[in-house]
């Protein structure tokens, strides 16, 4: 194990999955010509945010799910392992993430494209010992003050008990909400064989429209234990151009 940010040891060599086919209206004109995670804040794009976070916790085997001009992202990432959701325009986030089900045999973290982390935010999750991790943002609301076009109704929340989340969903009262999931969650090879099962035989796997939480959801009403690993800011969404000048501004 190597020392990530905050000096404790974490896990090294897993894979992470990235989720990244969407064109990303709500980003225009950002987005005009270019997949919604090459757009630039401050001096790099989101991606790059995104993989400096990871490599700073030795995480540098890529997988990535494109589709809106995936060939920019083959073009810029020789390295990654590219998979192709070719009905992007029709599914979404849960379809593209398993999309990459040929790279779940072993531990892997897997991430939306449009999120900002920092190192430490990472390193959080990775210390998490449970089969399925979530990364929670427990200071969510802090932004969200400035977010107009994005507000707290819409964020996906999650309620917790013990360590355990009880509960992942838009609908969550924000004041009954322990944090916003970050889109960022981490499998072992447990639970990436539980993911994988549930996808098969879920509603959520049968609804090529289905986000990650509505399997996330199916899976705890199945029983199934979901950990959430909190971090307290150090993450940012990028979803609007409100987002987008909000990041401008503010992440460093």
């Amino acid at each position: 194990m190597a020392a990530g940010p905050s000096g404790r040891g974490v896990r090294t060599g897993m894979r992470a999955i990235i989720i990244g086919a969407g064109r990303g209206r709500r980003l225009m004109p950002s987005t005009a010509d270019t997949p919604k995670c090459m757009a630039r804040v401050r001096d790099r794009s989101i991606l790059e945010w995104i993989l400096a976070a990871l490599a700073a916790n030795g995480i540098t085997s890529i997988s990535f799910v494109g589709g809106y001009l995936i060939d920019r992202i083959r073009a810029a990432f020789p390295e990654f392992r590219v998979h192709h959701n070719s009905g992007w325009e029709h599914n979404n986030i849960l379809a593209s993430l398993m999309c990459a089900e040929p790279d779940m045999d072993e531990p892997f973290l897997s991430c939306y494209s449009d999120t900002l982390f920092a190192p430490e935010a990472v390193a959080r999750i990775l210390r998490s010992g449970a089969d399925i991790s979530l990364l929670v943002d427990t200071d969510w609301l802090a932004r969200y003050r400035h977010r107009t076009h994005h507000p707290p109704e819409d964020a996906e929340k999650i309620t917790a008990l013990n360590g355990v989340i009880t509960r992942v969903h838009r609908d969550i009262d924000p004041a009954l909400a322990h944090g916003e999931f970050t889109g960022m969650a981490m499998f072992s090879k447990e639970g990436a064989r539980l993911l994988r099962a549930h996808y098969r035989s879920s509603e959520a796997g049968r609804d090529p429209k289905a986000y990650l939480i509505q399997l996330f959801q199916e899976m705890i009403e199945n029983q199934v234990r979901l950990v959430h690993a909190d971090t307290p800011g150090g993450y940012m969404e990028v979803d609007t151009q409100q987002d987008f000048e909000l990041a401008q501004r503010d992440w460093s």
